[in-house]
Protein backbone atom coordinates (compact mmCIF):
# COMPACT_ATOMS: atom_id res chain seq x y z
CA UNK A 1 0.00 0.00 0.00
CA UNK A 2 1.43 3.38 -0.93
CA UNK A 3 1.46 6.26 1.58
CA UNK A 4 0.13 9.21 -0.42
CA UNK A 5 -0.63 12.90 -0.12
CA UNK A 6 -1.32 15.80 -2.46
CA UNK A 7 0.63 19.00 -2.31
CA UNK A 8 2.26 21.97 -3.94
CA UNK A 9 5.97 21.96 -4.66
CA UNK A 10 8.28 24.71 -3.39
CA UNK A 11 10.51 26.14 -6.15
CA UNK A 12 14.27 25.61 -5.69
CA UNK A 13 15.09 29.31 -5.15
CA UNK A 14 12.51 29.59 -2.36
CA UNK A 15 13.62 26.26 -0.86
CA UNK A 16 17.24 27.41 -0.88
CA UNK A 17 16.28 30.58 0.99
CA UNK A 18 14.39 28.59 3.63
CA UNK A 19 17.27 26.11 3.92
CA UNK A 20 19.58 28.96 4.98
CA UNK A 21 17.84 28.81 8.37
CA UNK A 22 18.89 25.21 9.02
CA UNK A 23 20.77 24.51 12.23
CA UNK A 24 20.63 25.82 15.74
CA UNK A 25 17.92 23.65 17.33
CA UNK A 26 18.89 20.64 19.41
CA UNK A 27 16.89 17.55 18.45
CA UNK A 28 15.91 18.89 15.02
CA UNK A 29 15.86 16.57 12.02
CA UNK A 30 15.98 18.98 9.11
CA UNK A 31 13.96 18.25 5.99
CA UNK A 32 15.97 18.30 2.77
CA UNK A 33 15.13 21.41 0.69
CA UNK A 34 14.14 19.33 -2.36
CA UNK A 35 11.42 17.75 -0.18
CA UNK A 36 9.83 21.05 0.90
CA UNK A 37 6.16 21.19 -0.07
CA UNK A 38 2.77 22.46 1.05
CA UNK A 39 0.49 19.52 1.84
CA UNK A 40 -3.03 19.92 0.50
CA UNK A 41 -4.43 16.58 1.69
CA UNK A 42 -2.72 13.72 3.51
CA UNK A 43 -4.20 10.44 2.31
CA UNK A 44 -2.22 7.86 4.25
CA UNK A 45 -1.67 4.23 3.34
CA UNK A 46 -4.29 3.35 0.75
CA UNK A 47 -4.77 0.37 -1.53
CA UNK A 48 -3.69 0.46 -5.18
CA UNK A 49 -7.24 0.48 -6.55
CA UNK A 50 -8.26 3.48 -4.46
CA UNK A 51 -5.01 5.23 -5.37
CA UNK A 52 -5.69 4.75 -9.10
CA UNK A 53 -9.29 5.95 -8.75
CA UNK A 54 -8.19 9.02 -6.82
CA UNK A 55 -5.41 9.80 -9.33
CA UNK A 56 -8.03 9.71 -12.09
CA UNK A 57 -10.40 11.99 -10.16
CA UNK A 58 -7.59 14.45 -9.43
CA UNK A 59 -6.97 14.75 -13.17
CA UNK A 60 -10.44 16.34 -13.50
CA UNK A 61 -9.48 19.31 -11.29
CA UNK A 62 -9.58 22.59 -13.23
CA UNK A 63 -8.20 25.42 -11.14
CA UNK A 64 -6.06 28.48 -11.78
CA UNK A 65 -2.47 28.63 -10.60
CA UNK A 66 -2.12 29.95 -7.07
CA UNK A 67 0.34 32.36 -5.49
CA UNK A 68 1.50 31.36 -2.03
CA UNK A 69 3.12 33.74 0.42
CA UNK A 70 5.29 32.52 3.26
CA UNK A 71 4.08 34.55 6.22
CA UNK A 72 6.13 33.54 9.26
CA UNK A 73 8.06 30.83 11.06
CA UNK A 74 6.16 28.88 13.68
CA UNK A 75 6.21 25.68 15.65
CA UNK A 76 3.58 22.96 15.92
CA UNK A 77 3.17 21.24 19.26
CA UNK A 78 3.22 24.10 21.77
CA UNK A 79 4.97 23.02 24.98
CA UNK A 80 6.08 19.80 23.28
CA UNK A 81 7.33 21.09 19.93
CA UNK A 82 7.19 18.53 17.14
CA UNK A 83 7.77 20.57 13.95
CA UNK A 84 9.32 23.85 12.86
CA UNK A 85 7.30 25.26 9.96
CA UNK A 86 7.06 28.20 7.60
CA UNK A 87 3.40 29.17 7.58
CA UNK A 88 1.68 30.05 4.34
CA UNK A 89 -0.52 33.14 4.51
CA UNK A 90 -4.21 32.21 4.19
CA UNK A 91 -5.82 32.63 0.78
CA UNK A 92 -9.28 31.84 -0.55
CA UNK A 93 -7.79 30.15 -3.63
CA UNK A 94 -5.75 27.76 -1.50
CA UNK A 95 -8.68 27.04 0.82
CA UNK A 96 -10.92 26.26 -2.18
CA UNK A 97 -8.28 23.95 -3.67
CA UNK A 98 -8.02 22.09 -0.37
CA UNK A 99 -11.82 21.83 -0.05
CA UNK A 100 -12.18 20.44 -3.57
CA UNK A 101 -9.55 17.79 -2.88
CA UNK A 102 -11.26 16.91 0.38
CA UNK A 103 -14.49 16.30 -1.57
CA UNK A 104 -12.70 14.09 -4.10
CA UNK A 105 -10.99 12.09 -1.37
CA UNK A 106 -14.33 11.49 0.32
CA UNK A 107 -15.83 10.43 -3.03
CA UNK A 108 -13.40 7.48 -3.22
CA UNK A 109 -14.42 6.41 0.27
CA UNK A 110 -11.58 7.76 2.41
CA UNK A 111 -12.50 9.25 5.80
CA UNK A 112 -12.63 13.02 6.29
CA UNK A 113 -9.52 14.81 7.50
CA UNK A 114 -9.80 15.42 11.24
CA UNK A 115 -7.13 18.10 11.45
CA UNK A 116 -7.75 21.71 10.50
CA UNK A 117 -6.06 22.77 7.25
CA UNK A 118 -3.08 24.95 8.16
CA UNK A 119 -0.98 25.46 5.04
CA UNK A 120 2.73 25.32 5.84
CA UNK A 121 6.13 24.05 4.79
CA UNK A 122 7.74 21.73 7.34
CA UNK A 123 11.38 22.71 7.81
CA UNK A 124 12.32 20.32 10.63
CA UNK A 125 10.84 17.57 12.73
CA UNK A 126 11.59 18.06 16.41
CA UNK A 127 12.23 15.36 18.96
CA UNK A 128 13.01 15.94 22.61
CA UNK A 129 13.40 19.63 21.83
CA UNK A 130 12.52 22.06 24.58
CA UNK A 131 10.07 24.86 23.94
CA UNK A 132 12.79 27.18 25.25
CA UNK A 133 15.22 26.14 22.48
CA UNK A 134 12.56 26.70 19.85
CA UNK A 135 11.62 30.09 21.31
CA UNK A 136 15.29 31.09 21.30
CA UNK A 137 15.63 30.00 17.67
CA UNK A 138 12.50 31.91 16.63
CA UNK A 139 13.64 35.06 18.44
CA UNK A 140 16.91 35.02 16.47
CA UNK A 141 15.72 33.76 13.08
CA UNK A 142 11.97 34.22 13.09
CA UNK A 143 12.11 37.50 11.18
CA UNK A 144 13.01 36.72 7.61
CA UNK A 145 12.28 38.24 4.26
CA UNK A 146 8.87 37.04 3.27
CA UNK A 147 8.73 35.20 -0.03
CA UNK A 148 5.98 34.46 -2.49
CA UNK A 149 5.87 31.88 -5.22
CA UNK A 150 3.45 30.70 -7.84
CA UNK A 151 2.29 27.09 -8.03
CA UNK A 152 1.48 26.02 -11.59
CA UNK A 153 0.64 22.45 -10.64
CA UNK A 154 -0.27 20.25 -7.72
CA UNK A 155 1.12 16.76 -7.33
CA UNK A 156 0.33 13.38 -5.87
CA UNK A 157 3.31 12.42 -3.70
CA UNK A 158 4.26 9.08 -2.21
CA UNK A 159 6.50 8.56 0.79
CA UNK A 160 8.01 5.71 2.69
CA UNK A 161 6.03 4.99 5.85
CA UNK A 162 9.09 4.32 8.00
CA UNK A 163 10.97 7.51 7.20
CA UNK A 164 8.74 10.60 7.44
CA UNK A 165 10.12 13.81 6.05
CA UNK A 166 11.17 12.41 2.69
CA UNK A 167 12.33 11.53 0.27
CA UNK A 168 9.10 12.09 -1.57
CA UNK A 169 8.30 10.84 -5.05
CA UNK A 170 6.00 12.63 -7.47
CA UNK A 171 3.57 9.94 -8.63
CA UNK A 172 1.45 12.26 -10.79
CA UNK A 173 1.39 15.97 -11.60
CA UNK A 174 -1.74 17.99 -12.36
CA UNK A 175 -1.40 21.37 -14.12
CA UNK A 176 -3.13 24.47 -12.87
CA UNK A 177 -4.24 27.02 -15.48
CA UNK A 178 -2.04 30.08 -15.81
Amino acid sequence: MPRLFTGLEVPPDVADGLAMMRGGILGARWIEPQDYHVTLRFLGDIDEGTARELAMLLSTVRRPSVTLSIGSLDVFGGDKPRALVARIAPSNQLAEMHAEQERLVRRVGLPPEKRKFIPHITLARLRDTSAWHVADFLSHRGHFLRRSFKADRFVLFSSRASVGGGPYVVEAAYPLAS
